[in-house]
This record gives C-alpha cells, structure tokens and sequence, in this order.
C-alpha cells in the first residue's frame, strides 16, 4: 500500500484508533496533534510495528499551523490520498456563561480546523482525480444538546461543509463524507461521573459506551467503500439518537 492518510488529533481515542486500523492495512500515516508527548508515543508505537509513520505538531485551528502541517507530509510521503479531520473538543455549559475565548476556541479547533485542512488537501486530490475526506462530528451536529449549544453547531457547521463540498468535488472523484458518533469511551466524555455515565448508558439501547475501535473500523469502511458514497453523515451510536 502506497496511499498516505492524515489524520487530526490523532494522538489519542479515536483519532489514535483510526492511525492503528490503517497502519495495519500498510498506509503511510501521518499523525498530528497539539502536544508533542502522547503525540510522540503514539508514532513510536506506530514504528514500533512497522509502519511508516510522521507526527507533526500543530494547532490545526490556525491556517499557518495546517500549511506546515500539508508541506511536512508532502516533504515525507508526497500526495494526501486520505484526509481525515477528526481534531477537536468540547465544551459544557450554558452559552449565555461561555467567553469570547471559549467560542473562539472551540469553534477554530472544531470547525475553522477542517476548512483549514481540506483547503490545503484539495488541490492535489483534484490534480489526481482521487481523494478521499472524512469528517468525524458527532450526533449532537443533528439534533442538539442542551449545556453544548456551541460544541453543537459547530458540528452542525461539520455536517453541512461535509454535504456541499462533497457536491463541490464529486466531478473531480473527491469523496466526502462524515462520521456522525454518539457517545465514544473517549478521555472527551472522562468527566462523567459514574452515576453520570451509568444514566447515559441507560439511555442507549445498545446498552453500553462505543470503543474507539468501533469508530475506527467505522471510519475504514467508509473510506474503502466504492466511489458512489459521497455527502453522507453516518451515524454510529448504538440506536441513541
């Protein structure tokens, strides 16, 4: 396997479990979070297996961080074949308490992130007449949550760019599409107390939180199903939403 994929906020949950399920098909992956040191660990474990593997530090929510970013894995693999930006974070609360910083944050390193990084992955993908991109959001992107109101919409805003840039790219053979997760055993939901989590969960019909690998092994069978699949969100929640 001679394809590259790229991947945000990778170097943990689900971000880390997708690098894994790749890796083991024989992609070149390169790795990017803001931190160096789980960053760091996860490549190594990655090497440690056999892969070709490149981490790259960056904050994907600014646009100089994502040119570094795309020139470094152009340096090292050459041609993206695989974006998926799966960078980001949440916030609880009500909106009315939220700071201007707290938007900003959220909304450059949910959203801004993935226009950033599909800007720069676009033109060689059209160039090749190939590509794929896949947006991991979350099922509150279609229905809401209250207290993440803004952690909402910009997921909302993730499922909308996913719909009208696939449309935008289907003629150049680019496929975009969006993972839509529900409640994922990610250190994203570690605040939940354990009476918290236990009423989560009974809510849930599958009885139980998702594994990052389920999400990964979603994620695959996106990117590997045939050229027709495009401007979907789909859905993995265990029937929750």
């Amino acid at each position: 396997m001679n394809k590259t994929v790229l991947i945000t906020g990778a170097s943990r949950g689900i971000g880390k479990a997708i690098a894994f399920r790749f890796a083991r098909e024989g992609f070149r992956t390169v790795l990017c979070a803001r931190g160096e040191g789980e960053l760091f660990r996860t490549r190594d474990q990655l090497l440690a297996l056999g892969a070709s593997c490149l981490a790259v530090t960056a904050d994907v929510g600014k646009a100089e961080d994502c040119r570094r970013l795309f020139e470094e894995a152009q340096k090292a693999f050459g041609t993206v074949d695989i974006l998926i930006n799966n960078a980001g974070i949440s916030h609880i609360g009500l909106l009315q308490d939220m700071t201007d910083t707290e938007w900003d944050s959220l909304l450059h390193t949910n959203l801004s992130s993935v226009f950033y990084c599909c800007r720069q992955a676009i033109p060689s993908m059209v160039a090749a007449q190939q590509g794929r991109i896949l947006n991991i959001s979350s099922v509150w992107g279609a229905v809401g949550a209250s207290c993440e109101a803004a952690y909402s919409a910009t997921k909302g805003g993730i499922n909308a760019l996913t719909k009208a840039l696939a449309k935008e790219l289907a003629p150049s053979n680019i496929q975009v599409n969006a993972l839509a997760c529900g409640a994922i055993d990610t250190a994203m939901n570690s605040f939940l107390s354990e009476e918290e989590e236990a009423a989560l969960i009974d809510e849930i019909p599958a009885g139980r939180l998702g594994r990052p690998e389920e999400a990964a092994e979603t994620a695959f069978r996106i990117l590997s199903s045939p050229a027709y699949l495009t401007g979907q969100i789909i859905t993995l929640d265990g029937g929750w939403q």
